[in-house]
């Protein structure tokens, strides 16, 4: 079955963005424009907010905002509320809830370890067991196989992949079929590398010409069938690419077009067969060593005996791991540490770890304070349309881990208004550059920002704005967002 993504529509999307500009532009001079001193009381915010939340370009979407001042429970004022209690398609800010478990069950100092199992004799087979590390590169494969390498191995009879720990399927059942096939939706299984995705660029030759695949290592090119459809035209004309995969084999498919001489376009796949490619790449890497291998294989059987361990990696420290997965929006990360929640809070062997993960962050969070009545979820990413939270969920969460023991390490993991991560390029030259920590979130039609303000002029802030069901773009519903963010900043004591 072949499922296909579209990369970039060009002519659409340079309409887009000269469109999205020009409306940033005017209101950010509308922003600048205002005067110095102008602020506006607590008494004027309700209205302030729902001439945004009520306008014409938002007609068809539903719209929810809870905004309360930041503290103890007691001490919380709510600010402003519409449809605070009611539920919504959360996107990425489910990661929030997915960190949040995570930080509080397994601490900022947990780490996940990658181990090689065998004899430490010339001859010998050698077990990958992998744990779900999303941040094992190319560069760790080969450290474990120096590390083989000194331990006196000169030849692998067999090498066996362990792809046991993480049970049950690695693609999320609820995840829509463009989603699977893309990098931004890899596979999320125990033997991880390079985010199971494999980068390349489509690069124009001469007119008339198909465009030149060049994937980001040489390797896929063999492994991989390419049905190019796609031609370099003259400038000029409209630009457009579609890359995908088949959803069971490794075949690309490539159509569209773009003018000679301009830019390549990147992309992303997802990798059909993760274990294979991790343990082909392991096979590569211990070769580079001088290392023979003979037969190799994945099994999704667990070891039953204690084995010696010749090699180890691990991942970075649990706080750096949420880094990506907050400020970045890596779903890889998050779904890793869903599935690590589900093994590491089971009694017993999950049969499904995503399943477990579910049931383990909904209990772990209802143990901090948060109602499991107001959120359902059915990922750790939020690529699922099946996710389910209240704008209050989501403020009470962020509430709870301000005053939480790793209150630093989870706001710090945060993307920062002007700065960092997927806020860089949002409220640029306003006051709350530098003033907004917060997570995004994006799915069709659905786009949710929540997190922490600090007003120049007044006392800090919880705010968890989710937009559902509209009909405009993603970058028109950002600007929305950041028109009640600003009007949020203007707040004053009066």
């Amino acid at each position: 079955m072949q499922a296909k993504v579209a990369v970039k529509d060009f002519a659409e999307l340079r309409r887009h963005w000269c469109w999205g500009l020009g409306g940033m532009i005017g209101f950010w001079g509308a922003i600048a424009a205002l005067p110095a001193q102008a602020g506006i009381c607590v008494s004027e915010l309700a209205g302030a907010l729902d001439a945004i939340a009520t306008q014409p370009s938002l007609q068809s979407a539903r719209v929810g905002v809870y905004v309360e001042t930041q503290g103890e429970a007691a001490d919380r004022q709510v600010l402003y509320a519409r449809n605070a209690q009611q539920f919504f398609i959360p996107a990425s800010n489910v990661k929030l809830l997915t960190t949040a478990a995570a930080l509080d069950f397994l601490g900022p100092d947990y780490r996940i370890r990658t181990s090689v199992y065998g004899e430490a004799a010339a001859v010998t087979d050698l077990r990958v067991v992998g744990r779900g590390d999303p941040s094992l590169t190319r560069e760790d494969l080969v450290n474990l196989a120096q590390q083989i390498a000194q331990s006196g191995v000169r030849q692998v009879s067999t090498l066996t992949g362990d792809d046991s720990y993480f049970s049950g399927s690695p693609v999320n059942p609820n995840w829509e079929w463009e989603d699977v096939q893309a990098g931004y939706g890899a596979p999320v299984n125990s033997l991880i590398s390079d985010r199971n995705a494999i980068n390349l660029s489509l690069v124009p030759q001469m007119i008339g010409q198909p465009l030149q695949v060049v994937w980001d290592i040489p390797t896929p090119a063999s492994s991989w069938r390419v049905v190019n459809q796609s031609r370099t035209v003259a400038p000029g004309e409209a630009e457009f690419v579609s890359v995908g995969r088949d959803l069971g084999q490794p075949v690309l498919y490539v159509s569209g077009q773009l003018t000679a001489g301009s830019e390549a376009e990147t992309a992303a796949i997802a990798i059909p067969d993760p274990a294979a490619y991790f343990i082909d790449r392991f096979r590569l890497a211990l070769e580079a060593q001088g290392i023979a291998v003979g037969q190799t294989t994945v099994t999704l059987e667990p070891m039953t005996a204690p084995a010696n361990e010749l090699a180890f990696h691990q991942s970075p420290l649990l706080a750096e791991l949420l880094i990506p997965t907050n400020r970045n929006s890596t779903n890889l990360y998050a779904e890793s540490l869903l599935k690590t929640l589900g093994v590491a809070f089971s009694a017993q062997r999950p049969d499904q770890a995503t399943e477990a993960g579910i049931t383990a962050v909904t209990a772990l969070l209802a143990r901090l304070g948060v109602n499991p009545e107001e959120f359902a979820i059915a990922d750790g990413s939020g690529l699922s349309r099946h996710n389910l939270a209240t704008p209050a969920a989501l403020v009470n969460l962020l509430q709870i881990m301000a005053r939480h023991s790793q209150s630093a390490v989870y706001r710090d993991s945060l993307a920062v208004a002007g700065i960092s991560g997927t806020l860089r390029n949002r409220l640029l030259d306003t006051p709350l550059e530098g003033n907004f920590y917060g997570k995004t979130g994006a799915v069709s039609s659905n786009v949710s920002l929540s997190g922490y303000m600090t007003p120049p002029s007044y006392q800090p802030l919880v705010v968890s704005i989710l937009i559902n069901n509209a009909n405009q773009r993603a970058s028109v519903l950002r600007q929305i967002i950041d028109e009640m963010l600003l009007t949020l900043a203007q707040l004053e004591d009066c």
